[in-house]
Order: structure tokens, then C-alpha cells, then sequence
């Protein structure tokens, strides 16, 4: 695509992408409802995604009525610090700094109607994100590539929402199938318990019979 005789560079092009889709995902605010954990993990990861970060799946509280999640913590992947360990080998290349003790988060927690509500949102990051990164020619206070991990992170993340959007899409058609398939598997039933009781009235029919 060219513009004014000029073809637009490879950078211009996810400089444009970038900004189409942080203005088409929704910010998360506190009171911010979902139908399921599923659907908040799903915005929050399209979030993550559009702003330039990549979500992990944190911590998680179970009901001590039945045992299932009602509460869960998003986060940015670089939260928390990385435990340091020995090194084995002083030859060894030290692994990259992935986490920085990020503070971003979202908090959803399951209410007594079942909806879940965003509880807790923290927006600010202690890092340069992708996208600020990949504007890093326009700023002053940028000068450091992004981390090719951090960038593999965000391309397998972004593969994993369509992959879960695809598998729930799959499980909503094997669903009606079932159900297609009950309603059919009912309808022979009774169609076989009547074939049965009319031999049934046929047999009993012919032994009472009297003989001529």
C-alpha cells in the first residue's frame, strides 16, 4: 500500500494495528460484570493484548460450600520476581530478567446471582509496554528493544484467545448435538416401548382366543 508514492514501512503498519485495536477493546472498571470467569479471562486477555502486556493467570480462591472457583486474580506476566537460584555453571548464560514486581491486575469474583464483578483493577505498569515500545523511535525515554520473549509470549497468548474462543464456539455445537441426539434417543424409546406392548396385546390376544 503506498501513500503519496511511498510505501509505509513495516514499523508505520503495527504502529496503525496497534492503535485500531486498543480503541476497539473495553477497559476493565471496578463493577464491571461478566456471565462467566471465562468471559472476564477473555476481555482481560484481549486487554492485555490491544495495551501491550501479556496476562497470566494467577491466584484463585474455591467455595468451601462445593469446591468450585469463585474468586480469581489476573495479572501482568512480569509480577512478582523470579526466585534467584545458584548457578551451575559459571559459563552458563544468566537467564533475561522476565519479572519486575508489575503491580497491574484485575480481581473478579463470583456474586450470589452467579455473574462475576471486577473487584480490584490496577492499571499502571512498572515497565515499558509493546506498544510503547514499538513507538520507541518517538520517545526520549524508550531506547531498549522488546524482549523477543516477551514478544513469543504475546503472539502464543493471542493464539491461546483464539483458540478458546474457537473451543467454546465447538462446545455450544457438540452441545445442541447432544441434545439432538437425547430428544432422538427418547423419541425411539417410546417408539419401541409401544412396538412392545402391541406384541405384547397381540400374544395375548392369540392365547386367549377360544378354539373353534
Amino acid at each position: 500500500m503506498a501513500v503519496e508514492g511511498n510505501l509505509l514501512r513495516g514499523e508505520d503498519v503495527v504502529e496503525n494495528t496497534i492503535t485500531e485495536e486498543a480503541s476497539s477493546v473495553v477497559e476493565p472498571f471496578i463493577g464491571m460484570e461478566f456471565e462467566s470467569e471465562e468471559a472476564a479471562k477473555s476481555l482481560y486477555d484481549s486487554y492485555a493484548t490491544s495495551t501491550g502486556f501479556v496476562m497470566r493467570v494467577d491466584a484463585f480462591r474455591k467455595s468451601m460450600r462445593d469446591g468450585t472457583v469463585v474468586w480469581r486474580r489476573l495479572v501482568c506476566n512480569k509480577e512478582g520476581f523470579r526466585r534467584s537460584r545458584p548457578r551451575r555453571s559459571e559459563s552458563r548464560k544468566p537467564r533475561a530478567i522476565t519479572r519486575e514486581g508489575c503491580k497491574a491486575l484485575i480481581v473478579v469474583k463470583k456474586d450470589k446471582s452467579g455473574k462475576w464483578i471486577v473487584a480490584k483493577f490496577v492499571k499502571e505498569h512498572n515497565h515499558p509496554l509493546l506498544s510503547s515500545l514499538t513507538n520507541g523511535r518517538q520517545s526520549s525515554q524508550i531506547s531498549q528493544p522488546p524482549d523477543e520473549k516477551d514478544v513469543k509470549i504475546k503472539e502464543l497468548s493471542t493464539e491461546l484467545s483464539r483458540e478458546r474462543k474457537r473451543c467454546a464456539t465447538l462446545q455450544q455445537q457438540l452441545d445442541m448435538v447432544l441434545e439432538v441426539m437425547e430428544e432422538h434417543s427418547n423419541h425411539l424409546s417410546v417408539n419401541i416401548n409401544n412396538v412392545i406392548q402391541s406384541v405384547r396385546e397381540i400374544e395375548s390376544n392369540t392365547f386367549t382366543k377360544p378354539l373353534s
